[in-house]
């Protein structure tokens, strides 16, 4: 593994770079920078990828909505099942009396499920909302190395 690292010099000014010795504290890297600059080059190329259509990426939909909006479940439920190929699961929380979280693992190729998350989070009554994906191929089971 040693022999395929390279080796760079940054310059950064000094508040950024207590940030990043924030970051590495609350990931348990802490003092391994170049680890933390590695995850968010990662992080960045990830996301980057996610952005071709044809990317085969995994995630999740989250949503919390008001179920006492008539029709509002059916509807979520009918879109879901126009997209078989790409919910994998569900899981439905009941916040209070009529809120309710329900996240919905997703996979397929990035513009379908991004459709299907567009769809769900524009349904009327929908409150709050958010799709949070990855590239499924490629992604080489992200390790981490620590020292």
């Amino acid at each position: 593994m040693a022999s395929d690292l390279a080796r760079i010099t940054v310059t950064i000014p000094e508040d950024l770079l207590a940030q990043l010795d924030e970051l590495t504290a609350r990931r348990g890297l802490a003092p391994n920078r170049s680890e933390a600059i590695r995850d968010l080059i990662r992080e960045q190329v990830v996301e980057e990828s996610v952005g071709d259509k044809d990317v085969e990426v995994v995630g999740s939909v989250t949503m919390v909505y008001d179920h006492h909006i008539p029709g509002l479940t059916q509807r979520l439920d009918e879109i879901q099942h126009e997209h078989l190929d790409a919910v994998i699961s569900k899981m439905h929380v009941h916040l209070d009396h009529g809120l309710c979280l329900e996240t919905i693992a997703v996979r397929g190729p990035s513009g379908q499920v991004h459709s299907l998350a567009d769809q769900l989070l524009g349904v009327k009554g929908v409150e709050h909302g958010k799709l949070v994906c990855v590239a499924a191929a490629g992604s080489g089971g992200h390790h981490h190395h620590h020292s």
